[in-house]
């Protein structure tokens, strides 16, 4: 449980959330994070006492931890089970399944409802990161990082004022990849690519309105040089999907990106924003459980 998320509005409706899992006989244990990253070492022991089903308390930043305290740990083992409360925040990955927020992942829990979920996995120069529902480089990540950086604590507003100043300094340029094993690299300018297992990200966007959580690909959304008139104009398609029907949209549907990048860059990934050298990203099909 992210005791921070939602401005404190986490801690404050848990109490009640627990007396309703736990009057339907299901047990639980609560550990509460105490910084960045305690949701990994928490996963990450847990799993090591035997503990297999998990909830995320939080938003996508929380379920990313969890995530990333399970893998590589689990891979060849008894696969992980992952359901979600996000008490007081967003969670874009549930959206792909319903908009009903809490009460539609408190119904999952008590059903017992739950499916097989595709894990992708980024290889990186000090590492590897796993993820369920999104990692994008350019303009989607330098106003993640934008937000993160400057404007963290205005939550809306603060996301549209990151718009803007990106807006300002626009900047569409290469990042050179290849799919599939592919010969050519792919040096063409771009706004932004995006790498997807699940179709929304920041809540109710829809950048990869074909996503689909269980099919071992990877969604691969690109958009070309757009200019920042015809970006401004079709911002709203961004949130029912219909960007990728503008001319400079590209998708594609891979099991596996080479990424060949000078050096580091700025990505967000489940809605956190981290800076890598990006090497290649895959899939484990079907590795974790969620509960949805």
């Amino acid at each position: 449980m992210n005791p921070a998320a939602g401005g404190g509005r986490s801690r404050q409706l848990l109490s009640a959330a627990l007396e309703r899992l736990r009057a339907a006989n299901i047990q639980v244990d609560v550990r509460e994070t105490s910084s960045l990253g305690h949701a990994t070492q928490i996963a990450r022991e847990a799993w090591s006492q035997g503990y297999r089903k998990f909830i995320s308390v939080g938003g996508d930043g929380t379920s990313y931890e969890i995530v990333n305290g399970l893998f590589p740990l689990t891979e060849g083992a008894e696969t992980p089970t992952l359901g979600f409360l996000p008490l007081g925040t967003g969670n874009s990955f549930l959206r792909d399944f319903s908009d009903q927020g809490v009460e539609y992942a408190m119904e999952s829990l008590i059903a017992g409802r739950s499916r097989q979920c595709d894990v992708l996995r980024l290889r990186h120069r000090e590492g590897a990161l796993h993820y369920i529902n999104i990692l994008s480089i350019g303009f989607t990540a330098d106003v993640a990082t934008m937000r993160s950086r400057s404007f963290s604590g205005w939550g809306e507003a603060g996301y549209q004022t990151s718009i803007f100043i990106c807006l300002a300094r626009f900047r569409r340029r290469p990042f050179p990849l290849s799919v599939d094993g592919e010969q050519s690299i792919d040096r063409r300018p771009c706004l932004f690519l995006t790498f997807n297992n699940s179709k929304f990200t920041g809540g109710t966007m829809m950048i990869a309105p074909d996503a689909s959580t269980d099919d071992g690909l990877i969604e691969y959304v690109r958009w070309g040089p757009i200019g920042r008139v015809g970006l401004i104009r079709n911002l709203p398609t961004l949130y029912d999907g219909t960007h990728t029907r503008h001319p400079l949209a590209e998708v594609r549907r891979v099991s596996r990106v080479d990424f060949h990048l000078d050096g580091p860059v700025d990505v967000m990934v489940d809605g956190e924003v981290i800076t890598l050298h990006c090497e290649s990203l895959d899939v484990l099909p079907g590795a974790l459980n969620v509960v949805v």
